[in-house]
């Protein structure tokens, strides 16, 4: 009897083994492959269509500090109206009152920061008439030598500025169509600049205007 179930228990046995394949030796360089130990934890990402073209989170506009200081990065001088109640008015919290920044991109904050630019920019530009040294000037620091006709700029010397002031306040460059149109608009400002009775420096301040003001220099 013994003999008999040992023999029916082999016979189990090499049928479970026909069953079970054994699996090829892997190939000379060919990894064996190795499961995710955290299991399916990929999250999809949302749909561009659905948010305005972007993925990821909505940009957020700058506080009341932080444009102020890209103000003063960028342009080269600090926008000095801002402190006191203006900054109040665009967003700062007092915390009094209002204990929490603001930074809702409103129809007041667009009507200061285009007055702030004006005046900046403006003061900015019209320093930079005295001084010969390109390495001395913020806004037209590319322009070699004191500055002259700006119609005079060749259309390479053009991109170049306005790539250079793109990546100073905004952190990426002009490019493509898009800079074939700033180099227009750059153009167009430089004639009317020059029939301006002491005016040379108007282009540079309309061009600071359009960069500062641009939602590319007020969101993150």
């Amino acid at each position: 009897m013994r003999r008999l179930l040992l023999f029916a228990l082999l016979a189990l046995g090499a049928t479970g083994c026909e069953k079970t394949p054994a699996a090829p030796p892997p190939v000379d360089g060919q990894l064996e492959p190795v499961g995710n130990p955290h299991g399916d934890m990929g999250t999809p990402l949302p749909d561009p269509e659905l948010q305005e073209g972007r993925v990821g989170r909505s940009p957020r506009r700058l506080n009341v500090n932080q444009l102020a200081r890209s103000i003063e990065v960028a342009v080269g001088r600090p926008w000095t109206s801002l402190e006191g109640g203006l900054a109040t008015t665009l967003g700062r919290a007092d915390y009094a009152l209002v204990n929490q920044e603001s930074t809702e991109p409103n129809l007041v904050f667009a009507k200061f920061l285009e007055d702030g630019a004006r005046e900046v920019c403006m003061a900015q530009a019209a320093a930079e008439k005295s001084l010969a040294s390109p390495e001395a000037r913020v806004l037209s620091r590319t322009i070699p030598g004191p500055l002259t006709d700006l119609r005079k700029l060749s259309d390479a010397q053009v991109r170049e500025l306005l790539v250079y002031l793109s990546i100073r306040f905004w952190g990426s460059p002009l490019q493509g169509d898009e800079l074939t149109r700033w180099a227009a608009f750059f153009t167009k400002a430089a004639a009317r600049a020059e029939a301006i009775t002491n005016g040379r420096d108007q282009a540079l301040a309309a061009v600071c205007i359009a960069l500062m003001t641009d939602s590319r220099f007020l969101t993150y």
